[in-house]
């Protein structure tokens, strides 16, 4: 598993936010260098504890050519499991079931305050473009005559 499988496995417990799971797992794994650098170890109950570790120079030997040389002291960063990791790994305690992701939490909208009618959208239909057909001219109506009656003068 590398570490985008690891963020993937941990997505549903961050509500399938792997950008939330990857800030998660780069937060641990800062804290565990940082505190390494510093000569301090780290132990995780029931999993291992890292620690830093001096290696003295000694001879070793080319495999090359055979000839001896020496390599210059070094630290480097070492892990040891803890007992339940390793019965666990080897199979006499068995592991217990994965812890299951809370279920997804989906907020209700807040209810709308109805609009006043004059404020509500319209919404236009643009009608399908016709064909451009031969079109007789269109004979008018005569327009109607206004009939305007005369007040009678007394």
């Amino acid at each position: 598993m590398n570490k985008a499988q690891f963020i993937a496995a941990l997505a549903p417990h961050f509500n399938d936010s792997k950008k939330e799971a990857a800030h998660a797992v780069d937060i641990v794994f800062d804290t565990i260098v940082r505190n390494l650098s510093k000569g301090e170890d780290v132990m995780i109950n029931d999993f291992g504890k890292f620690k830093k570790v001096d290696r003295k120079a000694r001879m070793g030997r080319n495999p090359f050519t055979g000839e001896t040389i020496k390599i210059k002291a070094s630290k480097k960063a070492r892990f040891l499991p803890a007992k339940a990791l390793k019965e666990v790994i080897s199979g006499d305690r068995k592991l217990a079931p994965a812890p299951k992701p809370e279920p997804k939490v989906v907020a209700k909208p807040a209810a709308k305050k109805a609009a006043p009618k004059k404020a509500a959208k319209k919404v236009v239909k643009k009608a399908a473009p016709k064909k451009a057909a031969k079109k007789s001219p269109a004979k008018k109506k005569p327009a109607a005559k206004k009939v305007v009656k005369k007040a009678k003068k007394k």
